[in-house]
């Protein structure tokens, strides 16, 4: 110890709780790689929709995990459960998918969301679903709400 000061322990990694977080971010793939307890996904993949919890997050199973877990749909903002037009977006999802073979794709550079879940275009069938569903006016697509959030700000600073 010097003046006080203790010196920090540069091998200090903090633990990560894989059950919580299933998925690491890419800045934690070096970090925690290793000690994952599961395959971390960095690529398409097959899943089965196990449940569809909302507009644009789905549950799935796939062949090489033992746990069903979340996949973020990459591409589309749906209404939350208790917003208007939320329980719509889930049921028609939910029409569409549930229980369906669906095909993950993965963007290896934006894998996982600021909510720990996988993100991915969802495609059952060659379509969609993210375009399906804003075609169908159950969602917003995720690139033209960043550009009218901004706006907003300004219009209410102005």
């Amino acid at each position: 110890m010097k003046f006080g000061v203790q010196e920090l322990n540069t091998n200090f990694k903090m633990a990560h709780d894989f059950k919580k977080f299933p998925e690491l971010t890419n800045a934690q793939m070096g970090l925690y790689y290793f000690d994952s307890p599961h395959q971390q996904i960095a690529e398409d993949f097959w899943a089965t929709v196990t449940r569809v919890k909302d507009g644009d997050t789905i549950q799935v199973k796939a062949d090489f995990r033992d746990f069903d877990f979340p996949i973020r749909f990459s591409n589309i903002l749906a209404a939350e459960l208790d917003e208007e037009g939320g329980p719509e977006s889930q049921s028609w999802l939910e029409s569409q998918i549930l229980g369906e073979q669906v095909e993950i794709i993965v963007n290896p550079k934006n894998r996982v969301g600021k909510w720990g879940r996988l993100l991915g275009q969802v495609r059952h069938d060659g379509f969609d679903m993210g375009e399906l569903s804003i075609q169908n006016d159950k969602s917003t697509n995720l690139e033209e709400d960043k550009e009218v959030i901004p706006q907003l700000i300004i219009d209410l600073i102005l």
